[in-house]
Parts: C-alpha cells; structure tokens; sequence
C-alpha cells in the first residue's frame, strides 16, 4: 500500500515509533482487531542486513539511515560543557532494539513499591509491581526470553525458558563467583537460539534468533493483514482540538502529509518523543501539547556505566569473551539503589585500555602537551598483550530524576534535540560507593575499571514524560494516557518516573502490553476488515 494510500483512510490507532515499546503495542493492538499504522522515521530495510549500528564516523545522514542508525547529531550540555554527537539510538523499523544485545531483565519490587525497609525516591511508581507482574509474565513469554532465574529474586518467573548451554568458562567463573559468596546466574535473552545463532551482540540479526521490536513486534503485527507501516516518515507535529488529536503531521521526501486515528501512541523514545509534544503548539496548547504545567521533557535519566575488566583466578580463566553472567547482589545495598552487574560480551582490547588511558590523561597535567592523547597508544597495546584474558562486566548505576535534567528542542537546528544534563552529588557518592563495592564483592580477582569519569548511558535514556498521579509533576497518568489529552498515550521509556537498575526492554515491552489493554478498554476502539499487506520482506 502506498503510503498516500495510508495517509486517505483513518485508522483505529497510529503508533509513532517502531522500537520495543512501539512494536509491541502495535503487535497487541492489531492481533486485537484493531487497525494499526506504524509511523516510522528510517526505512523498512530487508531481513538479510546484518550491520553495527554506525559509529560517529559515519557523518552523512543518508549513509546512516541506510544502516538503520539515527541521522542527525544531537547537541548536549553536559556539566555545562557543550559538545555534539551521534546519540545510540536506531532508526528503521524496530529502532534501537535491532542493534541491542537482548537482554530483557526483569526489575526488583523496590524499583516500582514504597516501603518502610526500601523507600523510593519518588515514593514509588502509580503501577505497583504486584500490579505489573501479569505484564512482566506476558513481555517475556512474548520475547521468549530464556537463562536462569535469579537466585535472589522473591517472585517467580513461570515463562522463564532454559537457557541455552553455557561455555565452560563461563560456567568456570560463575562457580568461582558463587565461592566467593555471590549469586550469579544466565543473563535472561530475547533469543531463540536456533542452530547457528551468533548472539548478535550489538548488531542485527539477519536471522529470525533475536526477538526484538521488529520481529517480536512490528512482523507479527503486519502478518494479521491489520497493520501497515508509512516508513521514512518524520512527525513534525500533532494537531488536535484541545482534548483530542485529530492529525499527524509528517515530512517523508520533502512532502507533508497527515494521517488520522482514533488514538495515537508516542513511542518515539525519550529523547525524541518529547520534541514531537514541545513542537506540537495551537491555541489550546501554546506550550506545547501535554506540556501545560512545563513537565514535557524533565526528568531525564540515563543509567551510568561503570565498566571493567576482570581477571578469572586461576582456573577460571578462558579464551572467550563472558557472555552470559550476570549478578544482582549490590542491586540494593547498604541501603542504597545502585544496580546489576552484567558481563558485555567483550574482552579487555587495546580499544578499552586506550579510552581508559585517555580519560587519565585528561585528568592530568599531561592534557596540556600537544597530541596527549596519542601518547597512551603504545602503553594501551603493551597492557592489551600483558593483560591477556581479562573479561569486560559493567555495573549499571541507576540514575535519579531531577527536573532540571531535560531534553528539549535544539532552538539551533529545527527537528534536532538538545539534552542538558547535570550530575547531582548523590549520584556522585553512590557511584563512588558502587565501584568500592565491585571491587570488594569480587573477592581477590583483579579489576581494573576503563571508566574513569561518569559516562552516560545514551542509549537509555527515560523519564522525559514521566508518569504520575499530580499533572503539576507529570505528563502521564497511571494509564500512560497524557493529561488532558483524551487519546494521546505514551509506550516508550519516557513514561518512567525512575530508571531502575536495570536494562529497560523488558519495562518498556511490560508497559507497552499494559497500554495497549488501555486502548482496547477506551471508548471508540472499531474493528477494520484486513488491509493485505505483506511482512515486511
């Protein structure tokens, strides 16, 4: 169907986004019998592409559509230090999810819940986890998510597979760590592993293994015949009535078009859904929709990446990189949140050692001294050979919201985003204390950490349109429906009032299964006769 075809009829729901939470509220919705139009930035692209998300030095943002990255550059102020960069994020159908590593963990009931023992900062979440819990069974059975269940956990996890046979090293190590009075187990993967599957760490599958938010999601959904996608398609704005969208307006091949729903669904992720609300401005909403109280936007978090390299005792050691172990045993600690700790799927390279150097330098009075950051070259290939077996794990600090911490529209760049962040000085402590506390947990095993100041993860950013209860602090209510807007519900990471401590996917699916049953339950849900459209080839 042509997309001008897509733009003539009206349909029952428009979903803005085609990553975890866009794909899985468009797959719910259309199986439901609802008629569903993805509207989607990059391409569709072909099932046989198998790339890395591209890297900032690929500039040209034609190239990096083609490889299903984010085109543009995004500005930030961080510390009130400006610079310009590539943000971590995908644009084709299934977003970021089709790059991402697959790990879809379930969060802890002190993410969510208030209680005497563990309070919460926001004094917890308007969805309880008891509430969540049917959401967090159906997201994983959905995903076919398999590894170990946590041996810390207090509730169970019935579609929990098997996950598949770990490698000797790695179960090598994780018995060394439980001697150590530890409680690892397999990191919980949205993969199938079929017979040759490659895991597909940080890259695309051409393959149906990983479950993402095209294969678990959009695929599934055009495969009812009650779903389309209008890809290469920009939202530029939504136009409505006051209470209600009535249009969403896009630019595809320097054309505008608009397209019509009963309900539209912001899924755009956090950094650029609360663009679309700040630029969608009539008389009615002359901030901004949704954004009467000045919410739109604050509140951004990102997890911190506390990442180093471990050495296995002797006996523990091998030559592939850790996969598949995970720990949750500093998740909550000494009274503070600060998060788990997960294996990234490398070894310790010259290229990890070097960004470590580099970060030492420029705390130094060597940053002074031309080509400084040259100089750590030779030390970085002589410790990459000396260092040898070392495994790459990364401490997942979670973040705490703070108004002041937003992203907004770049005033220097029409469409472009600008975030503006600040480290508050908890968040220094308790990274601080995070790190001590890596160190000593792991026995006599050597670390060497290969961050040195706080980095940001940008590839989880949440909270920008935060869910509450008090419209004067949020932008969301309970049911992700947004204040005053009668058919307007958010399905990305930006509804979060918290980043908790671990990876999103899993929430975000969670909560986009629970929308989606909010949509179903609204009034003005009809039922459309199939579109015969084809899978996405």
């Amino acid at each position: 169907m042509m997309t001008g075809d897509l733009a003539s009829r009206r349909w029952d729901v428009i979903v803005i986004g085609t990553g975890i939470g866009g794909g899985t509220i468009g797959r719910r919705l259309a199986e439901r019998g609802l008629s569903v139009l993805f509207i989607e930035k990059g391409r569709s692209g072909y099932r046989t592409e198998q790339n890395h998300m591209a890297g900032d030095d690929v500039h040209d943002p034609e190239a990096r559509l083609i490889r299903g990255s984010w085109p543009d550059t995004a500005r930030a102020r961080i510390e009130g230090q400006e610079r310009r960069f590539h943000p971590a994020i995908g644009a084709a159908v299934g977003g970021s999810s089709v790059f991402y590593a697959a790990t879809l963990e379930r969060p802890e009931a002190h993410d969510l819940d208030d209680s005497a023992e563990r309070p919460h900062p926001t004094d917890g979440w308007p969805v309880g986890f008891d509430t969540m819990l049917p959401w967090f069974d159906q997201a994983q059975a959905l995903f076919e998510v398999r590894g170990q269940p946590d041996p810390l956990a207090n509730h169970p996890t019935p579609n929990l597979s098997a996950g598949p046979a770990m490698c000797e090293g790695d179960a090598r190590l994780m018995e060394g760590m439980r001697r150590s009075g530890l409680h690892p187990y397999q990191l919980h993967s949205a993969m199938r592993g079929v017979e040759g599957c490659g895991s597909c760490l940080g890259r695309k599958c051409p393959r149906p293994c990983k479950l993402d938010g095209r294969s678990a999601g959009v695929e599934p959904a055009l495969a009812t015949g009650r779903a389309a996608v209008a890809e290469r398609c920009e939202v530029t704005e939504l136009r409505g009535d006051g209470p209600r969208i009535t249009n969403v307006v896009v630019r595809r091949d320097g054309e505008t078009l608009e397209f019509t729903a009963d309900h539209v669904v912001l899924a755009a992720g956090a950094l650029s859904s609360p663009r679309i609300l700040l630029a969608s401005r009539c008389a009615e909403w002359p901030e901004g929709c949704g954004n009467a109280h000045g919410q739109v936007g604050r509140y951004l978090m990102f997890h911190l990446n506390e990442m180093f390299a471990l050495w296995p005792r002797r006996g523990e050691g091998y030559a592939e990189a850790a996969k598949s172990i995970g720990f949750r045993d500093l998740y909550h600690a000494e009274g503070h949140r600060f998060g788990m700790v997960q294996a990234m799927g490398l070894d310790a390279g010259e290229g990890e050692i070097l960004n470590y150097l580099r970060g030492k330098i420029q705390r130094s009075p060597l940053r002074r001294l031309p080509g400084a950051s040259q100089m750590a070259r030779i030390p970085a290939k002589v410790a990459a050979r000396a260092l040898g077996q070392a495994k790459v794990f990364v401490g997942l600090l979670e973040d705490m919201p703070y108004a002041e911490n937003r992203v907004m529209p770049d005033p220097e760049r029409p469409g472009g985003i600008l975030i503006d962040y600040r480290f508050s000085p908890e968040l220094h402590q308790r990274r601080k204390r995070f790190r001590k506390l890596i160190r000593t947990s792991l026995g006599l095993r050597r670390t060497l950490f290969l961050t040195y100041q706080p980095e940001l993860n940008f590839g989880h950013p949440c909270g920008s349109l935060r869910m509450g209860t008090d419209p004067a602090r949020s932008v969301v209510d309970a049911d992700c429906r947004v204040h005053g807007i009668r058919n307007l519900w958010v399905a990305d990471a930006s509804f979060m009032p918290t980043s908790m401590g671990v990876n999103p996917s899993l929430t975000i699916a969670a909560n986009a299964l629970r929308v989606g049953d909010a949509i179903l339950a609204a009034p003005k849900a009809s039922r459309h006769e199939p579109l015969a459209v084809s899978v996405l080839s």
